[in-house]
């Protein structure tokens, strides 16, 4: 389902993403850093192609900001992906110093931000990102009930 409001360019990005994550097998999930509205980062899930755990969109495209910033501190830097953060990626989030998350659905059974663990609730998160949940939300829980609905089915 298509957002009834224009998308900014960074999630349609994200969402595009997703989608050639989906057609390389993976769970439809793409995620962008930003940096004054320029992209310097970007990913999408490689669970599977990388055999790596931990190679989430999120911190794909978090390994590739901080590659092209030349720091591990993303100060200034702001985050769009299509799914709510898992706990493993909110703690990359609040370590790379994230300014912002912008995510589209909400995810209540892996979620670490609004649900779960919430990452960045805990006294001992050091670094909270301001939270902007449900850009682009119709669109991407749409890509991911498809997805698990043809793995059911």
């Amino acid at each position: 389902m298509a957002s009834p409001f224009p998308l900014p360019l960074p999630m349609r990005r994200a969402l595009d993403l997703a989608r050639e994550a989906e057609v390389m097998g993976e769970v439809p999930i793409g995620a962008v850093v930003t940096l004054d509205g320029r992209i310097v980062g970007e990913g999408q899930n490689r669970n599977r192609r990388d055999s790596d755990p931990t190679a989430h969109a999120e911190i794909v495209a978090i390994r590739a900001a901080a590659r092209a910033a030349g720091d591990f501190r993303l100060t200034g830097h702001v985050l769009w992906v299509t799914l709510e953060p898992c706990a493993m990626c909110a703690g990359a989030i609040s370590h790379a110093r994230i300014d912002a998350v912008y995510y589209g659905a909400s995810d209540p059974k892996g979620g670490g931000v609004e649900h779960g663990a919430r990452v960045f609730t805990q006294p001992q998160c050091h670094h909270r990102p301001d939270l902007f949940p449900g850009v682009g939300e119709g669109e991407a829980g749409a890509l991911l009930r498809q997805f698990f609905a043809a793995r059911r089915s």
